[in-house]
């Protein structure tokens, strides 16, 4: 599995206006709906369940926030580079700029830990983040994103 795969160009956002974890949650919720048809609210109230599971910012500025939707057929990614990090409540209660949102078919199981897994260790690389926030061109964030194939899962 690649990052392409599951990551469209027009899925790379930059935005300066979001304040809240909330609001974050919504704009990656409309997002998935231009770009992959998913149900904007189906999608928003999926983050929002599995944000009450336990916060998905993993520490280092960086947020993994994912969901199952129901009538997906694969798993697709949103990325976001906030111009100023927010709240959102990660292990390491810093704040966050770089959230990648992954949205999976109901059963999709091994894929969906398999994308997470993809995208957990690509943002773990200190120079891949270093590189995503020196940027504020989304094709170069989706180039970085997509060249940056530190992992790739069988």
């Amino acid at each position: 599995m690649k990052i392409s795969t599951i990551l469209r160009p027009e899925a790379v956002k930059i935005i300066s206006s979001t304040t809240s974890k909330k609001r974050l949650l919504h704009d990656l919720g409309e997002i998935a709906a231009s770009v992959y048809k998913i149900d904007a609210p189906t999608a928003i109230e999926a983050l929002m369940e599995r944000e009450t599971l336990g916060p998905t910012g993993v520490g280092h500025g960086v947020a993994l926030p994912h969901a199952r939707i129901p009538g997906l057929d694969t798993v697709q990614g949103v990325f976001i580079l906030l111009e100023k990090p927010i709240d959102f409540d990660a292990v390491d209660r810093a704040p966050v700029d770089i959230i990648f949102s992954l949205f999976a078919p109901e059963d999709a199981g091994v894929e969906h830990l398999k994308a997470l897994a993809l995208v957990s260790r690509t943002l773990r690389e200190a120079s891949v983040c270093t590189k995503l926030r020196a940027n504020s061109d989304t094709g170069t964030l989706y180039t970085i994103l997509t060249e940056a194939q530190t992992f790739q899962t069988v």
